[in-house]
């Protein structure tokens, strides 16, 4: 396996396209298109918000109906939710109007949102962007990279990754391309993913490896604690690659597992690093659980913790706070065990040793905490499992950019 430079389009087959619709003001891309030139075995992973906006109960039944999947539309700048009937005709309406476009059926268009909750699409806008999209789709690297920045609302860069894994004998390619800024929670985030790959694959093994990965990824990545009402993943396989189907678990299962991983972990990162106002990426590492949920659920309690980021945000080795949000967690654990570590590019250094204050300078944990990436590590010495969470730091900017969201 290796990464290579690309996105959405890497994989063969797969075209892409990013304009400027009319939807935002700003004069910004806004719309973005993804096609396959053969049919898709699709699978997917959505929001757990009851609240779903109607881009998510449109490609549920497609991903769980239809036979195959062909594109994605996407918009931003309005999400789509929170919009009645009116909303889910205008994801039918969506998808029969790039269906019509790309000579496909409407049930083989996935359909995606993001922006302010609560307005109605401005479907002129809309069907002005499919009418611009579909004859400029195109396989170049470029192409993916307008369709990236298409889908962004307040992130601050695109978020694409590549990678080639032999699979049979064959070359094949697992890409993608992420959006995620704010409302970004474990068990999904405002955060819309778009995975293609030309690996044949089995449905039912794409669903699985999909459901399976997740776990350790987007479900591991937490920004502000709000899980949104449009978080979708979508995983498109064209079998292009042409490599034997993969139908069962085994070697080529396993290769494809690990490549899937690392977009998914790779766009994970990316998404957290991204957070609203954020200064630096806050990685998570826990180790010596009893169990791997419980390893899980440590990471995820100090990612979380408001009082952690915010003195990550100002360099503030404050390792108590850490530790009481190990505490919180509810995993049951010595606190007198726990070890803590700090870590970046800076150096590594111990500041909590069986559960007390380590001999360390200030200086140096604070030097260690100005690094754009900054890891805790933190071993809780009641078992051998082990798991890692993505975050960010709270800074003043995440209260203004919020304040001012709609305005």
């Amino acid at each position: 396996m290796k990464t290579v430079d690309g996105g959405v389009t890497a994989p063969k087959g797969f075209k892409a396209a990013g304009v400027h619709a009319g939807i935002k003001k700003s004069g910004k891309k806004d719309m973005a298109l993804i096609y396959s030139e053969a049919p898709c075995r699709t699978a997917g992973v959505f929001t757990t918000n009851v609240v779903k906006a109607a881009p998510v109960k449109w490609d549920q039944k497609v991903v769980l109906e239809s036979p195959f999947a062909q594109a994605v539309v996407v918009n931003s700048g309005v999400a789509n939710a929170c919009t009645g009937k009116e909303g889910y005709d205008c994801c039918t309406e969506m998808a029969a109007e790039t269906g019509k476009a790309l000579g496909i059926p409407k049930e083989a268009v996935l359909v995606a949102s993001t922006g302010v909750i609560g307005a109605q699409l401005p479907m002129d806008a809309i069907r002005s962007g499919i009418s611009k999209m579909a004859p400029i789709l195109g396989c170049k690297r470029l192409d993916a990279r307008l369709a990236a920045e298409a889908i962004m609302t307040t992130d601050t860069k695109p978020k694409e990754i590549a990678v080639e894994v032999e699979l049979g004998g064959k070359t094949a390619v697992v890409s993608g391309m992420g959006k995620g800024s704010g409302m970004i929670h474990p068990n999904m985030a405002t955060m819309l993913c778009f995975l293609t790959t030309d690996a044949c694959i089995a449905r039912e093994m794409l669903q699985k490896a999909l459901s399976a990965d997740v776990k350790d990824t987007f479900n591991m990545i937490s920004v502000d604690g709000d899980t949104s009402t449009n978080d979708s993943v979508v995983l498109l396989a064209n079998g292009m690659a042409g490599n034997p189907e993969i139908t069962e678990e085994g070697e080529d299962y396993r290769l494809f597992c690990e490549a899937l991983h690392e977009v998914m972990t790779t766009l994970s990162k990316m998404i957290a690093g991204d957070g609203e106002g954020a200064t630096c990426l806050f990685e998570v590492k826990v180790s010596g659980a009893p169990d791997k949920e419980a390893a899980r659920t440590l990471a995820k309690a100090v990612v979380t913790s408001s009082l952690t980021k915010a003195a990550v945000f100002g360099r503030d080795a404050n390792w108590g706070r850490i530790l009481c949000a190990l505490g919180y967690s509810g995993v049951s654990f010595d606190p007198e065990k726990v070890d803590i570590w700090l870590l970046s590019r800076a150096g590594k250094l111990k500041i909590v040793e069986n559960g007390t204050a380590a001999g360390y300078e200030e200086e140096e944990a604070t030097r260690i905490l100005s690094e754009e990436e900054v890891t805790a590590i933190a071993d809780v010495g009641a078992g051998d499992f082990s798991a890692t969470a993505w975050g960010c730091d709270l800074t003043l900017d995440y209260v203004k950019i919020n304040a001012d969201y709609r305005s």
